[in-house]
Parts: structure tokens; sequence; C-alpha cells
């Protein structure tokens, strides 16, 4: 089976009654869990942005205080994961205001981390390629933003 293009599905959909539009979301939300993560962002989270990152910084906070620091080994397993769950929910908002919001909590928690990531070389890279992506991110903002966001970058 071939896949159709995003065109042709907006095509399609635009035909469609909001009965069968209905069920098409719910058969969506039965095959992957991302699917239902994104329905449930766009339905219930979406209209209240501050809330969302709030507790994704939660989540995120979680996780961190739940790693196994015996080894670097470990530890790196860990924060690769937080930081593509991360990625994940950025995905779902598209704004560029909450990435920057869950990658500088992103980079304060791993900074925090004891025992500190400065003796694992893999973990300063992870470190470093966020705070370049949170520029990055940035540097497109509102210059009031920028400023705000350029003074917790400086303290990271």
């Amino acid at each position: 089976m071939q896949t159709a293009s995003v065109k042709e599905i907006r095509d399609e959909l635009k035909q469609r009654s909001p009965k069968e539009l209905l069920e098409i979301c719910l058969r969506m939300s039965r095959f992957k869990k991302d699917n239902k993560e994104l329905l449930t962002y766009l339905l219930f989270e979406a209209d209240d942005e501050a809330k969302y990152i709030e507790g994704i910084k939660k989540g995120m906070e979680e996780e961190f205080s739940q790693i196994n620091t015996t080894s670097y080994y470990y530890i790196r397993k860990s924060v690769r994961k937080i930081l593509n769950q991360a990625k994940k929910q950025i995905r779902y908002s598209q704004k560029k205001e909450t990435e920057v919001e869950i990658l500088l909590c992103f980079c304060s928690l791993l900074k925090s981390l004891q025992p500190g990531f400065n003796r694992s070389i893999r973990l300063q890279n992870v470190y470093q390629r966020q705070l370049e992506r949170i520029k990055k991110v940035v540097s497109g903002l509102h210059e009031d933003l920028q400023y705000d966001y350029q003074l917790e970058i400086e303290a990271l």
C-alpha cells in the first residue's frame, strides 16, 4: 500500500462528514500511543500551554530523580530517554516558547544531576547540543523574549 500525501489526505478529509471524522480519529487513537498522546494534547491541553509546560517539567524532574547513578552508562541511557520524551512533547505543541522552556528545564536538571555530567564527554555533548538548539530557537523569537531567555541561558 502506498501512503497518500498530506494534500490528498486533506482533500479527502474535507469531503467527509463530522461523524466520519470522529470515527477516523477514534480509530487512529487505537493504533499508536503517539496518536493518542497527540489527540490528548489537542483536546485537553492545547488551551492552557503554561499548565502543559508545568506538567512536562514535573514529569522530567521525577524522571531525573529516578535515574540510576551507579554508572555513567545508565545515566546516559536515562538522559537520552528523558530527552526523547521531551522532544516528542515539544512536537505536539509546535510553539517555540514551549520548546525553549522545556529544553531550558532539561539543561538545568542535567546540570544539577549528581554525579556531575562533566566527567562524561557524551553527556557534555548532549548538554551542549541542547544549548545550541535553545540558542537557535531563541534567535527566532520576539526581542523581549530573546532577552529574557538569553539571561536564563547565561545562568546555565
